[in-house]
């Protein structure tokens, strides 16, 4: 592979103007329709492929390269305005790079950058991985304002972390202008602390820790996609059965993103006994809004420091339970599902972890102590589950639109158990369904046993059994299938 020398006589050296214009885009994915830049080749020397470097990339933005006629500059016409930083830190670093382009007319559009190693230029700051992962950030994020003024991923780039400074420090150069305005402003002063001599150690390890957390996570805006009343129906049909009321209660309250782009003013709280698809609901809810989703378990939260961190004056200082989720989750837009909120007021003399939800739930913001920045909050959407309502407080309940969850019947349960419990666990352990069946007074034995249980948890360990012991009555004692009648289920079962 050859050596690119592109140094320049005095001449070719004067002040550079500025030839290129910025576009604004939202695409998630390049293609030659959707470019990252489009390059000018009326000279028609730009082929698909196109390796070399990006020079004066804060004016006169040009890529250079070599031909078998010598040295190639052509000027950049436009750019996205997500990537003016990135193409401005490219060409300032002498990164070599391979562009793969389009051909149209007398214009190159570029999808593709990658890293090439030669020629003496700089390594990325991750490594290979950088650039991808830098791409794929600037993808998925949103065009910048066009007030912002302009100063500030190879294919597996979504699995790296940020975690050096000088990643971090690339990352904020190339990235920034992604950034919402307050944490831009944080991680430079953290940055700054990170590399600060004049500090302790340890001052420097939490504000490098700070600020790796922050800058793998993704902060989305808080426009929203409509969702599909007929596609949710499914996803809701799939998880639940019958409960027709809270299905169409569940499609009202999210469908008012249609209107106006934005989560609903209110998350829902679903109340009803133990074993009534609760959380099968709340994730169905994910699912419909195509974000990811982290749990919360009040039960197991008796400090309100789990949920907010704790100071970094301390030396085993680390975020809270909700800074986490955030971190895990990769992106600032999730759906929080809040386990047992009747039992969020359960403090044991430290504070009311209740109290840390208000601050959540208002989508005014959320600030960790450890982080020390506040957390925008728009794009979190709530689905908390609870059993005893008279247990959550008037403030708690004003922030959900609260959804009663009914026990199944007796007729709804037979239908869950033999049309969905009992084939379900058939299926995993590798059974056909005509191996283990039941009659009508088998299933009628299975129901009237649990007359007394909420919720189908103990349908489904009772198919559990049943399908064991049919599995072990084929493998053992050599009968081709099994017939559970209402005896046998009592025995079994009983």
């Amino acid at each position: 592979m050859p050596v690119f020398d592109f140094s320049h006589s005095p001449e070719e050296t004067k002040e550079p103007e500025c030839t290129y214009k910025v576009f604004y885009s939202n695409y998630s994915e390049s293609s030659p329709e959707h470019p990252i830049l489009v390059l000018d080749n009326r000279e028609g020397r730009l082929k698909h492929h196109s390796s070399g470097v990006f020079t004066n990339p804060i004016r006169r933005t040009a890529f250079e390269f070599k031909d078998p006629e010598g040295t190639v500059r052509s000027d950049i016409l436009q750019i996205d305005a997500r990537f003016v930083s990135l193409l401005k830190w490219l060409g300032e670093s002498h990164i070599n790079v391979r562009l793969s382009g389009a051909v149209q007319g007398e214009q190159y559009a570029v999808y593709k950058i990658r890293e090439i190693a030669f020629g003496g230029g700089v390594k990325l700051s991750a490594e290979d991985g950088f650039l991808q992962f830098m791409i794929q950030r600037l993808l998925s994020s949103e065009a910048p304002s066009r007030e912002i003024p302009d100063e500030d991923e190879e294919e597996t780039g979504d699995s790296m972390k940020l975690t050096s400074i000088q990643s971090i420090t690339d990352f904020i150069t190339c990235a920034g202008r992604t950034l919402p305005e307050n944490i831009r402003i944080w991680a430079r002063r953290n940055l700054a602390v990170a590399r600060s001599s004049e500090v302790s150690a340890e001052e420097r390890r939490h504000a490098q820790r700070a600020l790796s957390i922050m800058m793998n996570i993704q902060w989305k805006g808080n426009y929203f996609h409509d969702v599909d009343p007929l596609e949710a129906r499914r996803i809701l049909d799939e998880e639940l059965y019958g409960m027709e009321s809270v299905k169409q209660r569940i499609i009202e309250t999210i469908i008012q993103i249609n209107r106006t782009h934005t989560l609903p003013a209110y998350g829902l709280l679903l109340i009803g006994p133990a074993g009534t698809g609760k959380s099968q609901i709340a994730y169905a809810v994910a699912r419909i809004l195509k974000l990811p989703w982290t749990t919360l378990d009040m039960s197991s939260i008796n400090d309100p420091e789990q949920l907010t961190g704790s100071s970094r004056i301390y030396a085993n200082a680390k975020p809270g339970i909700i800074m986490d989720a955030f971190s895990v989750a990769g992106e600032s837009n999730l759906v929080f599902i809040i386990n047992e909120l009747d039992k969020a007021a359960a403090g044991k003399g430290n504070g009311n972890p209740a109290d840390v939800l208000l601050t959540l739930l208002d989508n005014l913001g959320f600030t960790d102590n450890y982080i020390e920045c506040m957390i925008p909050t728009t794009g979190v959407y709530p689905i908390a589950t609870a059993n005893d309502k008279d247990q959550i407080s008037a403030p708690l309940m004003s922030r959900f639109a609260v959804i009663e969850i009914p026990d199944y019947t007796p007729e709804e349960k037979k239908v869950i158990f033999s049309r969905y419990a009992l084939p379900k666990v058939l299926k995993r352990i590798g059974m056909r369904e005509d191996e283990c069946t039941l009659t009508p007074d088998g299933l009628k034995t299975v129901i009237e046993l649990h007359r007394n249980t909420s919720g189908i948890r103990d349908l489904e360990q009772a198919a559990e059994h049943l399908a064991a012991n049919a599995l072990y009555q084929i493998e053992v004692d050599h009968v081709e299938k099994v017939v559970f009648d209402g005896e046998m289920v009592r025995r079994i079962l009983g």
